[in-house]
């Protein structure tokens, strides 16, 4: 793996691909202007410009002086080998997605080209703008919603903030989960609450697989309060498995989002098959 960054001012008008290949041949790093022109359209290079820092994909962009240049190499984040999401439909204001484990949400300074809102941007037809509503984990499967309008985002955000989206998830947790249990503790100081309740126990393994009801949408919500109960989800390494005895991806997956569109002006609800360990 390599991983590099480079950060240099702006000293004379020239476009953004000859700076960033004679930045990086002063620097002895060997990347071709085909490369870094694909580094580019991954969204790695930042440029800061009045005191304001945004990605810059075009190549021939031309610079200023005064501006500064960012270069984030990572390898693996840059690379093509990873599961790709698979459109469950489109609405055209929006998309629903099932984002595969592993598939981060939204990007960061290393790229973005492997995020579902990048992808859904590039890959639909015909292309639109993408905007996240609303997150999973990166480490979370199921379903998630990218809209491609000003007023999508306004409206599903408001879905999502006003607690009119009912959502599900299926989880395998350790230990034998009985009957059904509430967690109201406080999230990170905000309220929080999830409901859930055994679907199938697996004797073998001492396995649970439960259903998973949460009416806010907190940071690691279910995992925490699952873990918190003595119940962490099989291949949480966060919040369970200390040892890192297992190697399975985490056992939690988004499984049903049901709401009432004010978009298509009808009842939305979207299902999909977990991919867990004790999925019925």
């Amino acid at each position: 793996m390599s991983v590099f960054e480079l950060h240099f001012p702006v000293g004379q008008a020239i476009n953004t691909i000859e700076l960033l290949f004679d930045a990086c041949e002063r620097d002895e790093r060997r990347l071709s202007k085909q490369a870094l022109k694909q580094v580019m359209q991954k969204g790695a290079v930042w440029l800061t410009d009045n005191g304001k820092t945004r990605r810059l994909r075009r190549a021939k962009a031309q610079l200023k002086i005064g501006q500064e240049l960012h270069l984030y190499y990572n390898s693996d984040a840059l690379s093509d080998d990873f599961e790709h999401p698979i459109l469950i439909e489109d609405c055209g204001a929006y998309s629903v997605w099932y984002k595969p484990s592993g598939m981060m949400s939204q990007g960061s300074k290393w790229g973005d080209h492997s995020t579902i809102a990048r992808f859904a941007e590039l890959n639909l037809s015909p292309q639109r703008p993408a905007f996240l509503v609303h997150r999973l984990d990166r480490a979370t499967q199921g379903i998630i919603v990218v809209a491609h309008s000003k007023r999508g985002v306004r409206e599903l955000t408001g879905l999502f903030e006003q607690r009119k989206i009912t959502k599900k998830y299926q989880a395998v947790v350790q230990g034998y989960f009985d009957g059904l249990r509430e967690y109201k503790t406080d999230i990170d100081g905000r309220s929080a609450y999830t409901k859930a309740s055994l679907l199938r126990y697996d004797i073998d393994t001492d396995y649970s697989l439960v259903d998973v009801e949460i009416g806010t949408g907190r940071k690691h919500q279910i995992r925490r309060h699952l873990s918190d109960d003595g119940f962490a989800i099989i291949g949480d390494r966060l919040h369970g498995d200390a040892d890192g005895s297992t190697e399975c991806d985490l056992q939690l997956c988004a499984y049903s989002l049901a709401f009432e569109c004010p978009l298509l002006n009808k009842k939305q609800q979207f299902v999909v098959e977990p991919k867990l360990l004790l999925s019925i």
